[in-house]
């Protein structure tokens, strides 16, 4: 159910971006309390053209969607999130925007039906 969408203008060539994948998908099963084995990770390969504040140094855009993702978390989950992506790819947190977004059962597709 949950997914996390990576982008990013940063270089990956250095980066063990199975690694990170892993270590994204388990953050997001614990800040959700969900089970990693529906837990998605998407990251993208190259660097994006993107820019911030007028500026092109390195930053990000992550989407977290998921069924039943609670507002009273997206603090906390912002807050890990951004950490994660400090200590993995030096982006700081100032240039980093996440998008939380709530998704209903009915409109969250798996397995040949819905949720």
């Amino acid at each position: 159910m949950p997914l996390l969408k990576i982008q990013t203008n940063h270089s990956l060539d250095s980066i063990n971006t199975e690694a990170l994948l892993a270590e994204a998908s388990q953050l997001v099963a614990t800040g959700l309390g969900k089970p990693e084995a529906y837990v998605m990770v998407v990251m993208e390969q190259r660097p994006q053209a993107m820019i911030f504040a007028g500026s092109t140094d390195p930053l990000a855009y992550l989407e977290l969607k998921s069924i039943g993702l609670p507002e009273a978390k997206t603090g906390t989950l912002s807050q890990s999130l951004c950490q994660f992506m400090e200590n993995k790819l030096g982006i700081p947190a100032s240039r980093i925007y996440i998008e939380f977004a709530d998704a209903p059962r009915a409109m969250w597709g798996w397995d040949s039906g819905t949720f």
